[in-house]
């Protein structure tokens, strides 16, 4: 689905000022109707296959499999190739939904073939795939983060809350059955919160979620990537939770109808074969990557760098790691209590074959750092098409010292989970500067430094200089 309005790119400076007016949200998303075409042999003639593809283009670590993938058109290339080689015709539709569930509603009415979601929802499309007679298998990953920081929790700026401690009894947004609701359910059970009877949960779209905060009508917003990012780059939340606290891993994927696989597997092969040229450009040419999916989406491209960039909290890769297979499996109890799924059976939904047969030769990527310890900052300049790294975050603000700065990101010390610097929670401590995503982040590193206090970002800029 195209015609998502786009926007010119702005966002805060470095000290945080307001560049622009305030995008009016929720941000609309256009579901598709559900006559949509599908790709299902019997609806096509033998010379002619149409494939459709679900996918979420604000959902930005998704992007090899949708978003990026589409504006570079390498799944019709490699189709058209196809095409020269067996004499057929192919076509593809692209769907746009906010969230997975929408696709796997659509896959099951066999009007989707090849669908991308959080592992949360790859779990309810492979119990629904299997309950409804239109099985799937997942056979590659988009993004994932090994800590699970991709998801977080977000209270409006203004707000006194701390903790998750303080939820009790609040109202908090997010969407359930999704990767951030998991999320939530895990880190209130952490808090000591019974997220069924100490907090209020509504279940809202993200951009509902996003308004409710705005408006004040929820106290908390737990969503996925990239709406934290956004959220916070605008002006409009502040991080209460950072989802890599769990030290869980969490990732998107790629599902695809059995039927659909087994009919036409050299299309999957297209497919995937463009989803590993996609991942290649994301990696190679991180910036470019970030300033094509904020044009696509009307995302601010800083916040989609936030995720997607070189050190970004995503990282993509289509590998079926073992550790994000186990991550599946310990996903399966949550599902289930919450009556969201029966039992799956992950080692059948997992099929790797189809990711070995397309890439076969292609080097494997290097697994992302799990060490906080290695998360570096990032400073991007006005006018630059590449950032700078550096070791510290002190040496960052040091850098960014009467520069025209577009975006700084530094990790946070305790989880490496990469953040706005100028949004960031900062701590003194001697002669070094630490960053935070979350005041209980700050709060445990000074509780733990005997003389580290917790200053504000303009005295850090201050101290680093």
């Amino acid at each position: 689905m195209t015609g998502t309005p786009r926007t010119s790119r702005s966002g805060p400076r470095f000290p945080f000022r307001p560049r622009f007016l305030a995008r009016l949200l929720p941000l609309a998303v256009l579901a598709p109707l559900a006559t949509a075409c599908g790709g299902s042999a019997g609806a096509q003639d033998s010379d002619t296959v149409t494939v459709t593809v679900g996918y979420q283009s604000k959902t930005i670590n998704t992007v090899t499999a949708g978003t990026l993938l589409r504006s570079l058109g390498y799944f019709e290339e490699e189709l058209a190739a196809r095409g020269k080689k067996d004499g057929k015709t192919y076509k593809v539709t692209w769907q746009d939904y906010a969230t997975g569930a929408p696709i796997t509603a659509q896959m099951t009415a066999g009007k989707i073939d090849i669908g991308s979601m959080g592992d949360f929802p790859l779990l309810i499309n492979a119990a629904r795939g299997r309950q409804l007679g239109q099985p799937t298998r997942l056979v590659s990953v988009t993004g994932y983060n090994l800590r699970g920081g991709l998801n977080t929790v977000v209270t409006a700026p203004g707000s006194d809350l701390r903790s998750l401690s303080g939820l009790r009894g609040r109202k908090v947004s997010t969407s359930i059955g999704s990767a951030a609701d998991g999320t939530l359910v895990r880190a209130l059970k952490q808090a000591g919160l019974d997220p069924d009877e100490d907090i209020r949960k509504l279940n809202q779209q993200p951009s509902v979620g996003a308004s409710a905060l705005a408006a004040g009508s929820v106290d908390a917003l737990s969503q996925f990537v990239a709406w934290p990012g956004q959220l916070a780059f605008e002006g409009k939340a502040k991080a209460l939770y950072d989802g890599a606290d769990l030290n869980l891993p969490t990732f998107h994927g790629v599902t695809v109808r059995e039927k659909f696989a087994g009919e036409h597997a050299g299309v999957l092969d297209a497919f995937l074969t463009a989803q590993r040229r996609a991942t290649d450009y994301v990696r190679e040419k991180p910036v470019a990557a970030a300033e094509s999916v904020a044009e696509e989406t009307g995302l601010p491209a800083e916040a989609v760098y936030l995720y997607n960039g070189a050190h970004g909290i995503a990282t993509f890769d289509p590998a079926l790691r073992p550790e994000l297979v186990a991550a599946l499996k310990r996903d399966v109890p949550l599902l289930t209590s919450a009556k969201l799924v029966g039992a799956v059976d992950v080692d059948a939904f997992v099929d790797p074959e189809p990711l070995r047969r397309a890439t076969r030769g292609s080097r494997p990527y290097p697994k992302a750092p799990a060490d906080p310890a290695a998360a570096k900052s990032e400073l991007w300049l006005e006018g630059h098409d590449s950032t700078r790294t550096f070791d510290s975050p002190k040496a960052l603000l040091k850098a960014a010292e009467g520069a025209d700065v577009r975006a700084a990101y530094v990790p946070d010390a305790l989880t490496g989970t990469l953040w706005f610097a100028d949004r960031a929670v900062w701590v003194a401590d001697g002669a070094d500067l630490r960053a935070f995503v979350t005041p209980g982040h700050a709060e445990t590193y000074v509780g733990r430094h005997a003389g580290a206090r917790v200053v504000s970002h303009a005295d850090a800029v201050e101290l680093a200089s």
